[in-house]
């Protein structure tokens, strides 16, 4: 009796650790609120966002030459497809925009087709049913700067003025980026400007301080987290997002 009553203790208190444990590790999720309440908007405006040009370093295009023929091929820079996805997101954290989607369309126009084929439960067709967007956002990166320019620190000391060691320390990191934001029904453009976002390798520290929250350096943008680009790429994405909200006539605010 004696041992299985010991047994009986062990097992309840093996129970109450797993318990304890149990309560202790308590499931945490984020969510990145980026520029929520930073804007007041009467409403929300129906938007959507087209591809971006790559017009740095050849213009988002490839040349393949042989055999007597040239073939050149437009292409989105993956560069441009990760700062796309980015404002895209920033819009929708402002909750000032209905953002539709367009650079995916063919995922929705496939899915599509399967209900109407039948593969899915619901066989209705979808088609007419897509939401138009009454503002497109064009834009054009026209420059991209990824330190190289700047000098290497001066330090003093005994001896005199002599290099710091620190390549690049106060290299300048920047993008620019050309916007446009255009009527879908009339084709006028309401309103155009050029954003550029610096960084520098000196403020390498405060680098991810607080211009549009955790929204993620994705694809080919994710070598430059944390590094100063991280911070003109950042500040570039902002000043846009700003500009945006700022010069979309009251009138497209009617959602």
């Amino acid at each position: 009796m004696k041992k299985g009553y010991g047994l009986l203790v062990l097992l309840a208190v093996m129970l109450l650790g797993l318990c304890g444990c149990e309560s202790m590790v308590q499931p945490q999720a984020k969510v990145d609120t980026g520029l929520q309440g930073k804007f007041s908007c009467p409403g929300k405006a129906k938007i959507a966002v087209a591809r971006f040009d790559w017009r740095v370093n050849g213009g988002g295009t490839t040349t393949i030459t042989g055999l007597g023929d040239t073939i050149t091929i437009s292409h989105e820079s993956g560069r441009a497809t990760g700062l796309r996805d980015m404002l895209v997101t920033t819009l929708v954290q402002t909750q000032c925009y209905r953002v539709l989607e367009r650079q995916d369309f063919g995922a929705l126009a496939e899915e599509m087709s399967l209900r109407e084929r039948g593969y899915t439960k619901k066989r209705t067709s979808r088609k007419g049913n897509i939401k138009e967007a009454d503002l497109l956002v064009m834009a054009a990166i026209t420059g991209w700067e990824e330190g190289t320019s700047g000098t290497r620190g001066v330090v003093g000391g005994l001896f005199g003025p002599v290099l710091s060691g620190i390549s690049g320390s106060f290299s300048k990191t920047s993008m620019a980026m050309d916007i446009r934001i255009v009527d879908v029904d009339t084709s006028e453009i309401v309103a155009a400007t050029r954003v550029e976002g610096t960084g520098k390798a000196i403020s390498a520290g405060g680098l991810l301080g607080g211009l549009i929250g955790d929204v993620p350096l994705g694809g080919a943008l994710s070598s430059y987290a944390k590094t100063p680009m991280e911070k003109a790429i950042r500040e570039c994405i902002y000043k846009a997002v700003e500009f945006i909200v700022q010069n979309t006539p009251k009138e497209y605010f009617k959602y």
